[in-house]
């Protein structure tokens, strides 16, 4: 009942990336740390489901988010599910132990102006690549709504310049094709450019690091929320802020919920329709402030 066997397993067997299955084993230690503190005597298969959810009860009392304790109760289902599949357990003690419920929030988004703001080249130093590497990656997810690992997952080859699309990898292996407009084309080729006369070309990654490697997700959310924070107030600033930007800006220019889902990656077209809401919001919002009875 080793948590690396299992680890392993994810990857050479179910495809995980690194970054899932390090999140997976975090969230396994941690869950072991817990369940030995309570008594040293136990192990994986002789802990039960009340000792499963006493941990789940610690993590909301130490305020964490609904999100976060549902994804590391997750972790350990699947953990039992394939220990139970391989006979190192006798029955499973997580399937019927239930998260709290999450709270349904609407995807925050980046105001148009506040973009157009920050992607005017006077905001950057246009002759310093990691001023034009930021700017592109911002650009890119803003017109394209990629998920931020898929755009770092994205090769030169991926990149097709005169047709203005993009060959994406996205969540289980699954590929689609996501076109763009002539302004990222002529910032991606800039960028490209600058990038081969800066760093040289050790790596068929599109976007490299100063030191030619692919640069990583921890550099580029960095980056991201660093240059955000110049022109809005968001308490999130993530790169996924922007995929909700994206989306919610599609629909606001009246984008069709089944275009925008093929474009997102979605499996599902009920993950898309929280956009809507969003949108929803927003008139909302403009209607109070213009209609005089409102």
């Amino acid at each position: 009942m080793k948590v690396s066997e299992f680890i392993e397993y994810l990857k050479s067997e179910r495809n995980y990336s690194d970054r899932t299955t390090e999140e997976y084993g975090d969230d396994l230690r941690s869950f072991e740390s817990f369940f030995k503190n309570l008594d040293a005597g136990l192990e994986w298969d002789t802990v039960d489901a009340d000792v499963i959810r006493s941990w789940v009860e610690s993590m909301m009392d130490k305020g964490n988010a609904a999100s976060s304790v549902n994804r590391r109760l997750s972790a350990v289902r699947s953990f039992y599910r394939y220990a139970l599949s391989r006979g190192y357990v006798a029955s499973d003690p997580a399937h019927c132990v239930k998260g709290p419920k999450k709270e349904r929030l609407l995807p925050q988004f980046v105001r148009e102006g506040d973009i157009d703001a920050l992607l005017d080249e006077s905001m950057w130093d246009m002759e310093r690549y990691e001023d034009v590497r930021a700017r592109t990656i911002i650009l890119t997810l803003y017109e394209t709504g990629l998920r931020i690992s898929e755009l770092l997952g994205l090769d030169d080859a991926d990149v097709e310049l005169q047709a203005c699309r993009l060959k994406v990898t996205g969540k289980g292996d699954k590929q689609r094709i996501v076109p763009f407009g002539t302004e990222l084309r002529d910032t991606l080729a800039a960028y490209m450019l600058l990038r081969d006369a800066s760093v040289g070309k050790k790596s068929a990654a599109l976007f490299l690091s100063s030191k030619g490697e692919r640069t990583d997700y921890f550099q580029a959310r960095r980056e991201v929320m660093k240059h955000l924070g110049r022109v809005c107030t968001l308490k999130k600033r993530s790169p996924h802020v922007l995929r909700h930007t994206f989306a919610t800006a599609m629909l606001n220019n009246g984008a069709g919920l089944e275009s925008v889902k093929k474009l997102l990656g979605h499996s599902k077209l009920t993950t898309t329709e929280i956009y809507t809401h969003t949108t929803f919001e927003q008139l909302k919002k403009v209607y109070e402030s213009a209609h005089p009875r409102a």
